[in-house]
């Protein structure tokens, strides 16, 4: 099991990154009840024989990891579903891209916590690759959007300390607004 939801957060969008998507929406709810998390991406894809596979965590795609052979990511996130009465819904098409989608029941004592959402967010949204990464988030109270795009634009890039800074502090903002 990870320590946070933000884990298999980081976890699914690095997956999107590395099946080349240029475009990767997250979606984070979190309410009493539920911890909804939705992440599309149009990538490459995958066939239904690979998505079968993908949920071996003995299976990891050839060429992406060449110093091991095991691709736990999935196999983790199903095994935590199940373990706090959640769901795990995978649609995949190839040359398309992927939509996986899981809930947490809340309430549930195993449920891991979310984590710090804006400081997993900034830390994907610097990867090196061409891509915009949009976060829709959103409680019973307030709900904000953001995108990397709107970022880049707005601070000029993420690569400089003081950007990454600024970007970072935003999303905190943003979440402490969401807990009040």
């Amino acid at each position: 099991m990870h320590a946070c939801v933000c884990d298999y957060i980081t976890d699914l969008v690095q997956n999107s990154i590395e099946a080349q998507a240029s475009h990767i929406q997250l979606d984070v709810y979190t309410g009493p009840e539920v911890i909804r998390i939705r992440i599309s991406d149009n990538g490459k894809g995958m066939s239904n024989s690979t998505l079968s596979k993908a949920v071996d965590p003995f299976y990891s795609e050839a060429g992406k990891h060449d110093h091991r052979r095991v691709g736990l990511g999935l196999p983790l996130l199903y095994q935590t579903a199940e373990a706090v009465n959640g769901t795990v819904d995978i649609q995949s098409t190839p040359g398309k891209g992927t939509v996986i989608g899981f809930t947490f029941d809340a309430t549930h004592v195993d449920t891991p916590p979310l984590g710090d959402l804006a400081l997993t967010v900034i830390g994907l949204m610097t990867f090196s690759e061409q891509f915009n990464l949009e976060l829709n988030r959103e409680t019973q109270r307030d709900s904000y959007q953001i995108s990397r795009a709107e970022l880049v634009e707005t601070l000029g890039n993420l690569e400089e300390t003081t950007n990454l800074i600024l970007a970072k502090d935003f999303l905190k903002d943003q979440e402490q607004h969401l807990k009040q």
